[in-house]
């Protein structure tokens, strides 16, 4: 069980590190768009969370899962691949000096000046930003906080997986070709 984790979790991780830095280079606004990239490169990384509990039922169960099992290997999947995520997060600030959360407060308060919203407004969301950036400093809450934004993805897809796959007549193992 621990292999497949191990094995399954890097690849989602990899993937879904490709995903960010192909979002954060050709995708400029850091707003909806690629909020919408992210994510589905989330998904498409946490796919490997379904594939992997698929292997493990197959291969080293014969066919047949749990719920509860399929659900820790899942979340064993999506835990790994959570931390890759974390660490190319981490990696990606250090080589951009950290301007995120600057560049990201400029372009938010220019997308507000623009829809015309009031300076009060405007101001408020400046200071709570600036407090929130000051937090964003600290390197273990900017950890803590990028977690929050794959884990529950990954809590989602093993949820979902643990449910159709602890059906054996869910895409039932097949037999090889001899």
């Amino acid at each position: 069980m621990g292999r497949i984790i191990a094995v399954y979790g890097a690849i989602a991780g990899v993937v879904v590190i490709i995903g960010m830095f192909i979002s954060i280079t050709f995708i400029a606004d850091h707003g909806t768009m690629g909020m919408v990239a992210g994510y589905l490169s989330m998904l498409v990384a946490l796919l490997f969370v379904f594939i992997g509990v698929k292997r493990y039922r197959d291969v080293n169960l014969g066919g047949v899962i749990s719920f509860w099992k399929a659900l820790g290997v899942g979340l064993g999947i999506g835990l790994v691949a959570s931390l890759f995520y974390v660490l190319g997060w981490e990696l990606y600030m250090w080589q951009t000096g950290g301007t995120f959360m600057a560049d990201y407060i400029a372009k938010s308060v220019d997308d507000m000046r623009a829809a015309g919203k009031p300076a009060a407004e405007i101001a408020a969301f400046s200071a709570e930003m600036g407090a929130m950036a000051e937090q964003y400093k600290n390197p273990l809450f900017r950890m803590a906080l990028t977690l929050t934004e794959i884990f529950p993805v990954a809590l989602l897809v093993s949820l979902v997986s643990a449910a159709l796959l602890r059906r054996s007549s869910f895409m039932p193992a097949t037999q090889p070709r001899g």
